[in-house]
């Protein structure tokens, strides 16, 4: 059994049904994301998970110990919220020790600990100011010291980074990785935003409307997404999602698209299989932006690559790459050029369409074809 097991857990409020149904598990260490839209039942997981709120039915497993019935304190839990709940009157030093002293630990002991946690999170210095003197990112840095000072098996964050400005978010997600890599424990993240659950997620839980959509690696779930929904919610720029008749095509299928007043017909190579069944009816093509690129000749005719040319509609610069909106079936598509190659808006330029990476989604049930 794993550091957190989580067993058909379903939570009702009334004849409303919040989560339905949810199993999760991960190994002693591991780093486990939650991440979905606002509403999805990610914090009523947490809350649940913490013990803050009851369950409806199943079972959760903290260290391999069941907790429903136990309470918070008993847990061997910490949790780090999103409003930091540092006492205000308290000096850092104080906050990060009170529970010790709860806990009745010895003077010696509280010190030797409160160094030691100020050490790894490299906030000697301000051991001894109160919150109000402190920027958001060194509160949220107190508050995690807090929690390591209890030494729990299980760390919960409460989307602790939606209160800071974009750049020290990405600040504090090295932070938190870094933190991750020197203690060790244990944690369950909870956040809306999928560029922190790629980056610092071992595993990640997809969830939308009480369920569990798809559970794994970062990877695995941006390669691979289960349905539409994960797809969309997952990569920044989001994938792009293009509705195409499938045609025959040689000895197989293929997809006809049409851009800058042409007709294609894209290649599947892999997919052919198992697209067959739809010749003559329409699919989702889901392809990545970075996918889509400027024209590389040694790889303009090997196989799962494809050129065609369209009208830039949009140029977005971002420094490192630029991206174009072109329109594919007209759809607006974002593609992903080397500033170098990049044209301008209303511009015509070759596009090279990586296809070897495309995902496949029936248009009735969002479900994954291949």
């Amino acid at each position: 059994m794993g550091a957190l097991s989580i067993r058909e857990v379903r939570k009702s409020y009334g004849t409303t049904e919040i989560l339905k149904g949810i199993n999760i598990e991960i190994e002693e260490g591991e780093f486990l994301i939650l991440v979905g839209p606002s509403g999805c039942g990610k914090s009523t997981l947490l809350s649940m998970i913490a013990g803050l709120d009851s369950i409806t039915s199943g079972e959760v497993h903290i260290g391999g110990r069941k907790v429903n019935d136990l309470s918070p304190k008993d847990r061997d839990i910490a949790m780090v919220f999103q409003s930091y709940a540092l006492y205000p009157n308290m000096t850092v030093r104080q906050n990060i020790s009170f529970g010790l002293e709860i806990r009745k630990v010895p003077k010696p002991e509280r010190e030797k600990i409160v160094a030691q946690v100020a050490q790894i999170l490299q906030m000697e210095q301000l051991l001894d100011r109160k919150p109000s003197q402190l920027s958001g990112g060194q509160r949220q840095r107190v508050a995690m010291g807090r929690a390591i000072a209890r030494d729990p098996t299980l760390f919960l964050f409460d989307e602790p980074l939606s209160n800071l400005d974009a750049k020290l978010r990405v600040e504090m997600r090295t932070e938190i990785k870094l933190l991750h890599k020197r203690v060790g424990k244990t944690i369950v993240y909870v956040t809306h935003d999928q560029v922190e659950a790629m980056t610092l997620g071992d595993k990640i839980a997809v969830m939308k409307a009480g369920e569990v959509m798809q559970f794994g690696t970062p990877q695995q779930i941006y390669d691979n997404p289960a349905n539409l929904f994960v797809a969309s919610f997952m990569g920044s720029p989001s994938m792009n999602f293009i509705l195409c008749q499938v045609v025959t095509l040689n000895n197989g299928v293929g997809l006809q698209m049409e851009t800058g007043g042409q007709t294609h017909v894209f290649p599947v190579n892999r997919a052919s299989a198992a697209l067959s069944a739809y010749v003559g009816k329409q699919v989702i093509v889901g392809i990545r932006p970075e996918k889509i690129t400027h024209k590389v000749d040694f790889l303009a005719g090997a196989p799962s690559f494809y050129v065609a040319e369209a009208q830039i509609e949009i140029s977005e610069p971002t420094g490192a790459d630029t991206l174009l909106m072109i329109k594919i079936n007209d759809k607006n598509i974002v593609c992903r050029v080397h500033p170098e190659y990049a044209k301008l808006q209303g511009e015509r330029m070759a596009f090279m369409f990586d296809m070897s990476k495309t995902v496949y989604f029936d248009p009735a049930t969002e479900a994954r074809i291949v």
